[in-house]
């Protein structure tokens, strides 16, 4: 499977090292130029480029850049992707980094935020997941306990899609329910940061307050 990863921070760079682990052809980009990714492409075989470039064929583009880049990201760079291609979205929305942004302080969910910025439908996964268990935590399917990530978005098969990426890097996901729930993976919800298995995030899940705490709002 083709697949761009835009940014290449520690969600970024960790991904891009077990995708092409496990076979897909990963094209990764960040803010700073492909120049700088030289020894992440020849660690893990990926393709630095722009982040113009970044989804050029690509069945599956990753947006993992701080929330307050989400705008700046270039005019139309998902236009050269697959057709029907699956948008994942990992960010989080911190005010100390991010600054205030009125419309999630008000209560929209961060991942609406940044689907109407990009202008494409996103599944929101991963942005609770420690970059560090990316690389050390998957296992193999029907192991007890196997740790599951939640998954939230609009499009049963880009969500179903995320869902089959997820288990393929070894770990178990849960259905977070559309978009508009997404608020229940946030910062500061009993799911975030949360290494259990599905029975546990399908607890922290129902658990979560959409009131965000103080530690997360501007």
């Amino acid at each position: 499977m083709k697949i761009g990863i835009i940014g290449a921070g520690n969600i970024g760079g960790n991904l891009t090292r077990r995708l092409t682990a496990l076979g897909h052809e990963v094209s990764v980009a960040n803010s700073r130029g492909p120049q700088t990714l030289t020894a992440l492409a020849e660690e893990t075989g990926a393709k630095p480029v722009t982040a113009s470039e970044a989804a050029k064929d690509a069945q599956v583009v990753v947006v993992t850049v701080p929330l307050k880049a989400v705008p700046d990201l270039p005019a139309g760079f998902l236009d050269g992707a697959a057709e029907g291609v699956t948008v994942i979205d990992t960010g989080n929305y911190y005010p100390q980094r991010d600054g205030r942004i009125a419309a999630i302080e008000d209560g929209l969910p961060e991942s609406r935020w940044t689907e109407q910025r990009i202008g494409h439908p996103v599944i929101k996964a991963f942005n609770g997941t420690y970059a560090q268990d990316i690389l050390d935590r998957g296992r193999p399917q029907g192991t007890p306990n196997r740790q599951a990530l939640p998954v939230a978005g609009d499009d049963p098969a880009a969500k179903q899609a995320v869902r089959d990426l997820i288990d393929a890097l070894g770990f178990d996901s849960v259905d977070g329910g559309g978009l508009d729930d997404s608020w229940r993976q946030q910062p500061g919800t009993p799911v975030y940061g949360n290494r259990g298995d599905a029975d546990a995030i399908t607890k922290g899940l129902a658990e979560a307050s959409p009131e965000r705490t103080a530690e997360f709002r501007a």
